[in-house]
């Protein structure tokens, strides 16, 4: 990969940031956007365009999918107005989860990459219906989520992930109970998890003795 002149990217963003500030100067931009925060979307933005050219350009470098992202996310979330303040971590986390989903996609072997970017997604749409319905729990919407990112990693090629329809299939239960008049259940789900290990622990030492 050709390199390029770091110089000519810092005069690049410092004239971006020059003519920013003068348009904003001028009220060029509506009130609820801030000089300030279109520079650093400036910023980030490139650094993330530099990282996913490296990303793409270089096979061996796939671990530059995580920033060129994060940073793209970052940038992103700098350019919202403040009307669009709620979709900021969604923004943020979304794009973390892209860089994870890019890891992924371009080398099935990476395989474990489907788990935080699933996380990460979750996070970020929790975050956004927090702020959407206000006082609402999304306890379930968190649980659902994270079971859905295990059935992903367990069917998702390649093949032989089996263990995680497990977690899958608790989380998935626990997100759907949450939330209902049956949430209540789940106050006396773990002790009957107690008695059932201990009997099933006694029960097999009774068995070999």
């Amino acid at each position: 990969m050709k390199r390029v002149d770091f110089r000519i990217i810092l005069g690049v963003l410092l004239v971006l940031g020059g003519l920013l500030g003068l348009l904003d100067k001028f009220g060029i931009f509506p009130a609820s956007w801030k000089a300030a925060d279109l520079f650093w979307g400036a910023i980030t933005g490139a650094a993330g365009l530099f990282f996913l050219y490296t990303f793409t350009t270089e096979k061996n470098h796939w671990w530059a999918a995580i920033p060129a992202a994060t940073l793209l996310g970052m940038s992103a979330a700098s350019f919202l107005p403040e009307s669009l303040s709620g979709w900021d971590g969604l923004a943020f986390m979304g794009g973390v989860s892209l860089g994870f989903w890019l890891i992924y996609a371009t080398g099935r072997e990476r395989w474990w990459a489907i788990i935080p970017a699933g996380v990460l997604l979750t996070l970020g749409l929790t975050s956004l219906a927090s702020d959407i319905f206000g006082g609402v729990d999304t306890g379930g919407l968190f649980f659902i989520g994270i079971g859905l990112t295990f059935l992903l990693t367990a069917i998702l090629p390649p093949a032989g992930r089996t263990w995680a329809y497990i977690p899958a299939a608790v989380l998935l239960v626990l997100g759907a109970v949450l939330g209902t008049p049956f949430a209540g259940v789940l106050d006396y789900v773990w002790i009957a998890g107690l008695f059932v290990g201990g009997a099933a622990l006694i029960w097999q030492f009774l068995r070999k003795n």
